[in-house]
């Protein structure tokens, strides 16, 4: 564990990004930076690709941005922990069918998919959840059994069993966190999730 470690929290237009800075800041970490420019995505030790908002926009930042390339050199091949929110997790998938279809980065098999539910249940999912995890460590090491997450999304990433490490029940099973090697998505946003939101931070944190 390092236990100061550097984190860049990916500026692409479309994310809360300052918020999950200060939910970071908040314990106790202070390397931290809200940027894209290349040579803070090369210095720092872990990468949070945060999102809101819609698929196709945020596919069309990163490209402009020219962050495509960078994120997958760091992820991929330098293996550093990168971890994405919302429409952020939904970015690692092979595309998503958001207004038409839009390719994702592709690191996740799975795509995403509208959330097509009874009538019953609101579309989108807005407000707070639980979540039953098959994998603790290293995000859910610090929460309760099914901690609760405040979720806000209309589409959800179907993916396979291999990859999804948590779910929520809204009417079906809605994938609430993924995970492929060193790289880590959650759909709710933990930034706005309370003590719950922290110990994610805290258990992904102390991962590297």
């Amino acid at each position: 564990m390092k236990k100061n470690p550097s984190v860049v929290i990916i500026d692409y237009g479309v994310g809360n990004t300052y918020s999950v800075a200060n939910a970071i800041r908040f314990l106790g970490y202070n390397k931290i930076r809200v940027s894209d420019h290349q040579n803070d995505i090369r210095d720092a030790d872990a990468i949070i690709l945060p999102g809101v908002g819609a698929f196709d926009e945020a596919v069309r930042n990163l490209k402009s941005r020219m962050l495509h390339d960078i994120l997958g050199e760091n992820a991929l091949v330098l293996k550093k922990p990168l971890l994405g929110i919302c429409v952020g997790m939904q970015l690692l998938a092979e595309g998503s069918e958001e207004n038409g279809w839009n390719e994702g980065l592709n690191w996740i098999p799975g795509k995403v998919k509208k959330l097509e539910l009874d009538p019953s249940f609101a579309v989108p999912q807005v407000g707070w959840n639980n979540i039953v995890f098959s994998k603790q460590d290293p995000l859910f090491t610090r929460t309760p059994d099914q901690p609760n997450f405040y979720f806000d999304h209309s589409y959800h990433f179907e993916t396979t069993n291999d990859h999804r490490i948590a779910w929520c029940d809204y009417g079906i099973e809605v994938t609430a966190a993924v995970q492929k090697d060193n790289i880590f998505g959650v759909q709710f946003h933990p930034e706005k999730s309370q003590t719950n939101g922290l110990k994610l931070f805290r258990g992904f944190l102390n991962s590297i």
